[in-house]
């Protein structure tokens, strides 16, 4: 029998904010059931497994992303808009690592039909673009530079990679810079090899 009260909306928030705490692919049942101090065969009313609950968890945090991405870049273009949505990626996967480590889980094309967030992520990007004038197969090439670019820079960050006495904000800031004279000057793919 369900114990009043838990919902599996209820279990997704404290899932994610567990993952925030303890780290995304730490995050078990037994972990939540003690959070809520329940046993572990309350929760299976609610999830299926441990996967369905990673599974709502990143669809949460799909969501959160996306939102706080589109409000960022919201009436901007060019290097506005890529400097917002730079700072709003940065800030979202520093302040909550475990739920952007769930927007980095591969979800089925089920879930990924059913997620507006997901589906928000992929065409925020898309938009930001559209001032640097892409066209694919260009505008796919970008969109995988920046990913890896901000993805990389907030993975080390967080890891204490930057030991340098050059201030951390610094370094973004020139790279963002960096970024868009990248992104003004790309090189037409008809002009590749």
């Amino acid at each position: 029998m369900a114990r009043a009260g838990l919902t599996a909306d209820l279990l997704t928030e404290a899932a994610a904010d567990l993952a925030d705490e303890v780290g995304f692919g730490d995050i078990t049942i037994s972990a939540l059931a003690r959070r809520f101090g329940v046993r572990d065969a309350s929760l299976y009313s609610h999830v299926r497994n441990v996967q369905d609950l990673r599974t709502r968890v990143a669809v949460l945090a799909a969501r959160d992303f996306a939102a706080r991405i589109g409000a960022a870049i919201a009436g901007r273009a060019g290097r506005e808009a890529l400097t917002a949505f730079a700072h709003a990626y940065r800030e979202f996967a520093l302040e909550h690592p475990g739920r952007y480590a769930a927007t980095q889980m591969e979800v089925s094309p089920e879930v990924l039909a059913g997620s507006p967030g997901h589906r928000s992520l992929v065409e925020a990007p898309l938009a930001m673009l559209r001032a640097y004038g892409l066209a694919e197969p260009d505008l796919t090439d970008a969109v995988r530079l920046l990913r890896s670019a901000f993805h990389g820079y907030v993975a080390l960050e967080a890891a204490g990679g930057f030991r340098h006495p050059r201030p951390v904000r610094s370094s973004w800031e020139r790279g963002l810079d960096a970024l868009h004279v990248a992104l003004e000057n790309w090189p037409s793919s008809s002009a590749s090899p």
